[in-house]
């Protein structure tokens, strides 16, 4: 920042005396009469009129007015908030996996937002990927961070087996492009809502994060707008939110309207004191919850430790839920365990499999 300043400083002083110079003052005088003659051009097309006829302007006020909205074809935003995927007019699918049902899609401004279907069907149900028959202990591992760095998704869907499911964040411009990609290799695909950390904003999900104290609105137009990046996600989840899921007040009205477009929560385990169980329960959404994730301490020999300790659980419970992040070290280790898996009596479902339907 020192040189910045320096930098502009320096800008600063060479145009202060350029405008102080002769022909400074020239330049001055010229700008100063031609900014004269433009004004008054102005105030006489004001006074009497455009010479080519009466100027319109039109609006688009249709979001506001509450008017229907047009269908909103893919805009290229800024790098930091995603794309606005167009409407969906007819099935989609990524290999045999439906990517994409008209029939459970709300078009909007905001997007394609998932929805419950005219005849009772779930995008939960409908996106979520096949879970094998059988009575071995299931283990449900969620990855979470997809979507940003093109190398890194790449690498974890190259080297991870179609049972685990994937969570993409909704940034990116070419999010929709992985999930069609994870989706035709079997994944089940999670999208992760930004949610206010303890340490915000030092820790930063992103412009348009959930955060406690806001009003309920707010919270809700926002996770709108990431409802509406892409398609083909059974359920949404957390990125990071450890503040937020301890906030029963905040979480509530979203789970509320998650479970009212048909989706499930997962919780990635990332708040420690998370009161998503309890208000799950309350609002009537289907909902999991995973432990502490693998790979809080990056290295090899403990994330193999927290995935013994997952078949440890699934002996115990018959089911256990993981989750981690796209670290290379994770991504290597869970691919690593997951070929011996049902050797030692196991199988990996996807998240949707192990999910618990609201107590009535």
């Amino acid at each position: 920042m020192p040189i910045l300043n320096r930098g502009m400083a320096a800008v600063a002083q060479s145009a202060e005396s350029f405008l102080t110079s002769k022909a400074g003052r020239a330049l001055a005088f010229g700008c100063s009469f031609t900014a004269c003659l433009l004004a008054a051009g102005a105030l006489v097309i004001t006074l009497l009129g455009h010479p080519g006829g009466p100027v319109s302007v039109t609006l688009d006020l249709a979001e506001n007015s509450g008017a229907k909205p047009k269908p909103v074809a893919p805009v290229s935003p800024s790098s930091d908030d995603g794309v606005v995927a167009g409407p969906v007019t007819k099935l989609v699918y990524a290999g045999k996996a439906i990517l994409a049902d008209p029939g459970l899609i709300e078009n909007s401004v905001h997007g394609p937002l998932p929805r419950i279907g005219d005849d009772g069907r779930k995008p939960m149900t409908v996106y979520a990927a096949p879970a094998p028959a059988t009575t071995k202990f299931k283990i449900a591992i969620m990855v979470g961070g997809l979507g940003r760095s093109g190398a890194a998704t790449k690498a974890a869907l190259d080297a991870l087996p179609g049972g685990v499911t994937l969570g993409f964040t909704p940034y990116a411009s070419d999010t929709a492009q992985w999930v069609a990609q994870a989706r035709e290799r079997g994944h089940e695909v999670l999208l992760q809502i930004p949610m206010e950390p303890l340490d915000f904003p030092e820790s930063d999900p992103g412009p348009h994060t959930l955060r406690s104290g806001q009003e309920e609105e707010a919270n809700i137009q926002r996770l709108t707008w990431a409802l509406g990046r892409f398609t083909g996600y059974a359920g949404v989840t957390n990125l990071l939110g450890q503040r937020f899921l301890t906030d029963s007040e905040a979480l509530s009205p979203v789970l509320t309207y998650l479970g009212r477009r048909g989706l499930y929560f997962f919780d990635n385990g990332a708040a420690n004191q998370s009161v998503v169980p309890t208000v799950a329960s309350q609002v009537g959404i289907p909902a999991a919850q995973s432990g502490a994730a693998l790979d809080t301490i990056q290295t090899a020999p403990e994330i193999d430790r927290r995935l013994s300790e997952l078949e440890t659980q699934a002996r115990a419970n018959g089911i256990a839920l993981g989750s981690a992040f796209l670290y290379p070290v994770s991504i290597a280790r869970i691919a690593v365990w997951a070929r011996g898996l049902e050797a030692r009596g196991f199988v990996l479902v996807p998240v949707s499999a192990i999910v618990s339907a609201p107590k009535q």
